[in-house]
C-alpha cells in the first residue's frame, strides 16, 4: 500500500491541475456512469466538511505549500447545487493551502435548471472564472428522454444568466448520437448553440457505459452509424465555419479559449484529485479515492485520507499513454513519440487518417472521428 509520502508530483514541470468531485445530483440522468447520489442539504453540509478535511490532509504534505495551481475544476455530480456561499468556502479553503495565482482557471460544471443570477454573480465573487453549463440537447421531448431536468428554454436562460453575471468563459455541452435524435433536428441545436456564440463547445456521442441506467436496461431509437457519423461531420464542419478550432477529438473553441484544465490531461501533466471517486496522477502514480460518499465521509472523519486505488505507471504505460493523449489534441505529437509503431503511422498516413507538418504529427478530422478504434493499436501488449 502506498504511504501519503509516495504521492507527490515530480520536482519540475508545468502547474498542478486540481480536481474536486462534487457527487450529488437531483435526479440521475439515464445515460450516466458517473459516480453520483441523490442531493440532500444534510448530505451536502457533511460533504463539504469532509472535503475541507481532505484539502487540509493534501495540504499538509510537505510539497504542497510550494506547489503552484494552474487550474481548477468542480466536476460531478451538479456542482452548480453548491450555493455561493458554499464555493467561496471551498475556494477559500483551497487558497490557504495551494497556491492560486489570479490567473488560474476555475471551472465549475453547471446544470441549467439549478443556476440563477445570484448564484452566478456569487461564484464569480469567490474567484470562479468558467463555467461549463450541461445543455446535452435543445430538443424538449430529448430532455426528457434523458432525464434531464431542465428545458431548452431554461437552457438559454441558464446562459444568458451566466453572461449578465459578467462571465466571458462560457463553455457548452452537447450530446449527439441520441436515441430518436436526426440529422435535421441536430442541425438545428448545432445553429443556435452557435448563434450564442460560447467560448467552447464540447459535443460527445452517446456511449452506453456500464453503471448507467441505459446500460442496464437498453434504449430504443438509437440511430444507426450512419446517422451519428452524419452529426459529427455537421458539427465539424459548422464549427469550423464559425470560427471554432476542433483541438481536440470532442472539444472546440474560439481562439485563445481552450480548456486549460483537460488539456493537463491530454498532454498527461500531473493533478491532484479531490472528493469521493476523484482521481488523481503525481508522480508516476494514479490513484483514485473511494467511491461511496459515507466511506469517503466516514475515513476523513477519523483522520485518514480516502484512498481507494492506485497504480505505479510502467514506462511502458507512459509512452502509450502519452502518445495516445497527446494524440487527442490537434496539435499532435512529436514523430519521435510513435517511432515504435512507424508501420502504424504509415499506414494511418496512406488512409488519410494522420499528418506530419511542421515537426508533429497529428490525426486528420476522419482520424479524429475514427480515434478509438485507432488508439487500441497503440496499446501496449497486457503483460
Amino acid at each position: 500500500m502506498i504511504g501519503l509520502a509516495d504521492l507527490r508530483p515530480s520536482q519540475s514541470g508545468p502547474a498542478l491541475g486540481l480536481y474536486l468531485h462534487i457527487p450529488f445530483c437531483r435526479q440521475r440522468c439515464h445515460y450516466c456512469s458517473f459516480n453520483t447520489g441523490p442531493y440532500r442539504p444534510a448530505a451536502m453540509e457533511r460533504f463539504l466538511t469532509a472535503l475541507c478535511r481532505e484539502i487540509d490532509l493534501v495540504g499538509d504534505a510537505d510539497w504542497a505549500g510550494r506547489a503552484s495551481i494552474g487550474t481548477v475544476f468542480f466536476g460531478g455530480g451538479t456542482p452548480s447545487l453548491l450555493e455561493a456561499d458554499e464555493m467561496e468556502r471551498l475556494l477559500e479553503r483551497l487558497r490557504k493551502r495551494f497556491s492560486l495565482a489570479p490567473a488560474t482557471e476555475v471551472t465549475v460544471e453547471c446544470n441549467p435548471e439549478s443556476l440563477t443570477r445570484e448564484k452566478a454573480e456569487g461564484y464569480r465573487l469567490a474567484g470562479v472564472n468558467r463555467l461549463s453549463l450541461g445543455v446535452q440537447s435543445l430538443d424538449a421531448g430529448l430532455l426528457v428522454k434523458l432525464g434531464r431536468l431542465h428545458s431548452p428554454e431554461e437552457a438559454r436562460h441558464a446562459f444568458e444568466t451566466a453572461r449578465h453575471a459578467g462571465f466571458d468563459n462560457l463553455s457548452v455541452d452537447l450530446m449527439y448520437g441520441l436515441p430518436g435524435l436526426d440529422l435535421a433536428r441536430w442541425e438545428e441545436t448545432v445553429r443556435e448553440i452557435l448563434a450564442w456564440r460560447p467560448e467552447h463547445l464540447s459535443a460527445y456521442a452517446l456511449t452506453l457505459d456500464a453503471g448507467s441506467r441505459w446500460a442496464r436496461s437498453g434504449v430504443a431509437g438509437l440511430p444507426d452509424e450512419d446517422t451519428v457519423t452524419a452529426e459529427y461531420w455537421a458539427l465539424a464542419r459548422r464549427a469550423a465555419a464559425a470560427g471554432y478550432e476542433h483541438y481536440e477529438i470532442s472539444n472546440y473553441a474560439r481562439p485563445g479559449f481552450r480548456s486549460r484544465h483537460n488539456q493537463v490531461y491530454w498532454r498527461g501533466e500531473e493533478y491532484v484529485g479531490l472528493g469521493p471517486g476523484a482521481s488523481g496522477f503525481l508522480g508516476d502514480i494514479r490513484y483514485g479515492n473511494v467511491e461511496p460518499v459515507e466511506r469517503y465521509c466516514a475515513l476523513l472523519e477519523a483522520g485518514t485520507r480516502p484512498l481507494g486505488t492506485y497504480e505505479t505507471l510502467t514506462t511502458a504505460q507512459r509512452q502509450a499513454e502519452r502518445g495516445i493523449l497527446g494524440l487527442r489534441l490537434s496539435d499532435g505529437v512529436p514523430p519521435d513519440w510513435l517511432a515504435g509503431v512507424g508501420p502504424l503511422v504509415e499506414a494511418w498516413k496512406s488512409l488519410g487518417l494522420l499528418e506530419v507538418a511542421g515537426g508533429r504529427c497529428r490525426l486528420t478530422e476522419a482520424g479524429f472521428w475514427l480515434s478509438d478504434s485507432l488508439f487500441v493499436e497503440l496499446l501496449p501488449p497486457a503483460p
